[in-house]
């Protein structure tokens, strides 16, 4: 005892020799919580849309084709399963113009799994996504949105954007057209990225009344690519909102 009260005095009388503060402070910042983004700090009315596909496909014609009467264009992240279940859908949404994000390969609970293991769960459906469209992923979506550091530091190493959604449809509990138009509706907001999937129950009935509704209050409907900040940003901590960093102006010559 008297030995351990000795050492953390010798370290305090130290310090300035030491540089602890500068130390603290680097601890500190490695501990930092990381969190994906959630939705976009903005002024323009501007929203996304995101559908995630990891069951079932016989729901994505309809909403692809929804989507093209509207002239809409928007994000599909896809899992590993669905792509090898079905290549030809893969093909159609890049073909319609949208994007498409990586979802995992076999769609876990990443939080389980080791760096390594998250870094291979991403490569392995990104190699799979190319050789089939030709498109290479940069958007990446955890599964069950569920992440940890370790997760969003392995997906930022491989190039990726980690994305969660501010808005969820809950279309995926096969919520009545009703009460999924009335949830995306009710909770509107600029830089808002709006979660449905590929093939809930009433998806595809609820997007025609969902879509009139942002573009009669003056939305525009961007895929997440084009919604989201690519540099000179951060991300808020506690609410996952993406903010862009002030400009800093130069001082005027004298």
């Amino acid at each position: 005892m008297i030995i351990g009260l000795a050492l953390v005095l010798a370290i305090l009388l130290l310090t300035p020799l030491l540089d602890l503060p500068g130390r603290l402070a680097t601890v500190v910042s490695q501990g930092e919580r990381l969190v994906p983004i959630y939705y976009v700090d903005m002024n323009e009315k501007k929203v996304a849309f995101s559908f995630d596909a990891s069951w079932g496909a016989e729901r994505t014609e309809k909403i692809l084709q929804i989507l093209k009467e509207n002239e809409i264009k928007t994000t599909f992240f896809l899992t590993g399963f669905w792509v090898e279940a079905y290549p030809e859908y893969v093909k159609l949404i890049v073909e319609e113009g949208h994007e498409i994000g990586n979802h995992t390969l076999t769609h876990p609970h990443l939080n389980s799994l080791t760096k390594d293991e998250v870094k291979a769960e991403l490569k392995k459906i990104e190699e799979m996504i190319e050789s089939i469209s030709g498109q290479k992923t940069t958007l990446f979506r955890p599964p069950f949105g569920e992440y940890s550091n370790q997760v969003i530091e392995a997906a930022t190493e491989l190039g990726y954007k980690t994305i969660q959604w501010s808005i969820d449809s809950l279309d995926w509990q096969n919520l009545s057209q009703e009460e999924i138009v009335e949830r995306v509706t009710s909770r509107a907001h600029k830089g808002a990225i709006i979660l449905f999937h590929n093939n809930g129950l009433h998806t595809a009935d609820a997007l025609p009344e969902i879509i009139d509704f942002y573009r009669s209050h003056g939305y525009e409907i961007l895929p997440i690519s084009e919604l989201i900040y690519h540099e000179d940003y951060y991300i808020d901590p506690n609410s996952g909102a993406q903010i862009k960093k002030p400009s800093v102006k130069s001082a005027p010559d004298q």
